[in-house]
């Protein structure tokens, strides 16, 4: 089968385009694939970050891909069609995670489909976290323009639901991240980032964003007893000052065992921040899913996860980590407490199943044998 990609591909970096990168590399151990990229993923203005593309300091799996889409130039919404028919696929995959796109690649799987290509997207959010009024009929209009949607978690699969109950689709995990090298030993990896080696170590990683509960994170920090330690690791969007002043206010023994790296993560940085902690924490205010979850398994970490969206079901129902009881600063700082208190080890059960099962090879197989 002729399999077009359109969707992020190097020079872009983050975790969307690791995970086009490590499927399209599944798919063509049985397909033929070609990648389609943007020329333009977003205007500046509407990215947050310090910066869209790979830097010299960064690591990134390079996908020989072909620039076409201009997400703010309707023009180039009918070329990049063209030029995406003009190979002839069978089928074409996009990933869809904001209402931003929804014109732009709408317009695109309008006009394929009607030249009788399929078109599949698979979906990060259908309803953002941060919602904005054209959010839910933009969402709507996008999905009718697909023959197959891929949900990876059911709060994903219910809005889709929500919106058009009658779109095709299928539900898969989301495969783990494995590109970021072996884990780390504890000690080196705790020296690596000045960490005590006697404490409770605590990972919150990746985007920071307000719906991702990083002060509610703080706050429960500010409760526990002082054999813990919390690092904080990723890129802020948006001003980090808020933080920094609730670190301040805590008192000084807590202040000096939080350690902060505002700054985006290289793969090549990874397996350090997961290798040197006991348990990842996710203390989210709302949630679909979360890819932060695929690199934790990846090096054996469990998570400890608040129980909004998706994560009951990724987390909780799969056995691979201890659900809070709410998002409040008092359950999260409880949930860490409980977790501590039990053995280290009931979760490996469950983690190993996980990494046999959430595979990259089994979400192409799943999607090509759905269409």
């Amino acid at each position: 089968m002729r399999v077009a990609f359109l969707s992020t591909f190097y020079p872009f970096r983050g975790g969307i385009a690791q995970f086009n990168a490590n499927l399209y590399e599944a798919m063509g151990r049985e397909h033929e694939v070609k990648a389609f990229t943007f020329t333009c993923q977003y205007p500046s203005f509407l990215f947050p970050g310090k910066t869209q593309y790979v830097t010299e300091q960064d690591k990134a799996k390079v996908i020989d891909s072909t620039a076409v889409l201009n997400t703010a130039n309707p023009l180039t919404y009918f070329s990049t069609a063209r030029k995406i028919a003009a190979w002839q696929p069978d089928v074409v995959v996009m990933k869809y995670w904001m209402s931003y796109l929804a014109p732009s690649l709408g317009t695109v799987a309008r006009i394929l489909r009607r030249n009788g290509i399929k078109v599949v997207t698979i979906l990060d959010n259908v309803i953002p976290h941060e919602t904005k009024f054209f959010d839910k009929p933009f969402s709507k209009w996008f999905l009718k323009q697909n023959d197959l949607c891929v949900a990876m978690s059911g709060s994903v699969l219910a809005d889709m639901l929500s919106l058009a109950p009658q779109v095709p689709h299928i539900s898969q995990p989301h495969p783990l991240y494995d590109h970021f090298g072996e884990k780390m030993d504890r000690q080196q990896a705790q020296a690596q980032l000045g960490l005590e080696a006697d404490l409770k170590t605590l990972l919150y990683f990746g985007l920071i964003r307000d719906y991702k509960g990083l002060d509610l994170l703080i706050d429960a920090f500010g409760r526990l007893p002082e054999d813990y330690q919390l690092v904080i690791a990723g890129e802020s969007y948006g001003s980090f000052d808020k933080y920094e002043q609730q670190i301040a206010a805590l008192p000084e023994s807590r202040r000096a065992r939080i350690k902060v790296f505002n700054r985006y993560i290289g793969d090549e940085e990874v397996p350090a921040f997961f290798s040197a902690a006991d348990v990842c924490v996710l203390p989210y205010r709302s949630a679909t899913q979360s890819g932060i979850t695929a690199i934790s398994l990846h090096f054996d970490l469990p998570l400890i996860a608040t129980p909004v969206g998706g994560l009951p079901q990724s987390i909780g129902e799969a056995g691979i980590g201890l659900m809070t009881r709410d998002s409040s600063p008092e359950a999260i700082a409880d949930g860490i407490s409980d977790y501590f208190a039990g053995p280290a080890e009931r979760w490996n059960e469950a983690i190993a199943a996980l990494k046999r099962s959430a595979t990259w090879d089994n979400l192409a197989r799943a999607i090509i044998s759905a269409i």
